[in-house]
C-alpha cells in the first residue's frame, strides 16, 4: 500500500528479540508489522476494578491492525530504554487518562510469544508481556484517536464464558493471555 510510506509507524522503532525476550536491536514499527513480520517485544495490560471487574478498550476505527476489536486495557510496545512498566504506565495515561495515583500495584503476571496476521494488513509477531493492577480510582479520560469504546466486565465470566462474549471481537493476544491465566489457575 502506498499510503504505508507515510504511515505514522513508519516513524517509530520497536525492539527486536529474540524468542527470550533478548534484546536483538530495533527496527522498524511499520517493517515489524507487515509482511512476514519481525519479532518484537510488546506488552498488554489488565486492569480491574476492586470488584473484579477488567476494563476492556475497544481499538480506534483507523487502526492498521485489529481496528475496532476489544483489547485489554491497553496494548502497545516498549521504546528504546523504556521498561515494560514505565510503557505501560505511559499508554494508561495516553490513552485513557489514567496516573500511577490511580493504582499502586502494577506487575508483570506472564509472557507469552505469538504470531497473528490480520486480514491482508498485517500481522503481530511479539514476545508479549502481561501486567496488571487494580484501579481505587476508576475516572477515565479516553483519547477517542487511540480507544473506540470502553467496557467493565466481569474477568471470570468473560473468561469461563467466552461464548457469550464472542460478538466483541477481541484482540488476540488478549485471548491468549486470558487462556493462559485461565490454564495457570487451573493447575
Amino acid at each position: 500500500m502506498d499510503d504505508d510510506v507515510e504511515h505514522e509507524n513508519a516513524l517509530q522503532d520497536v525492539i527486536a528479540v529474540d524468542a527470550n525476550d533478548e534484546k536483538q536491536g530495533t527496527a522498524n514499527r511499520l517493517d515489524a508489522h507487515t509482511g512476514d513480520g519481525i519479532r518484537h517485544r510488546a506488552f498488554t495490560a489488565l486492569l480491574f476494578d476492586e470488584e473484579g471487574r477488567i476494563l476492556l478498550a475497544q481499538r480506534a476505527h483507523d487502526k492498521r491492525l485489529w481496528d475496532t476489536h476489544w483489547d485489554g486495557t491497553v496494548a502497545s510496545h516498549p521504546v528504546e530504554g523504556q521498561s515494560q512498566e514505565e510503557a505501560t504506565r505511559q499508554r494508561l495515561e495516553e490513552e485513557l487518562g489514567i496516573t500511577p495515583d490511580q493504582y499502586d500495584d502494577l506487575q508483570k503476571t506472564d509472557r507469552f510469544e505469538y504470531k497473528r496476521y490480520y486480514e491482508n494488513a498485517g500481522v503481530e509477531w511479539e514476545v508479549c508481556t502481561v501486567l496488571q493492577a487494580t484501579l481505587t480510582d476508576t475516572s477515565l479520560d479516553r483519547d477517542p484517536e487511540e480507544v473506540g469504546g470502553l467496557l467493565w466486565v466481569s474477568y471470570e465470566d468473560l473468561q469461563e464464558n467466552p461464548k457469550f462474549y464472542r460478538q466483541l471481537r477481541l484482540c488476540p493476544w488478549f485471548e491468549i493471555a486470558m487462556r493462559r491465566e485461565s490454564e495457570a489457575d487451573g493447575e
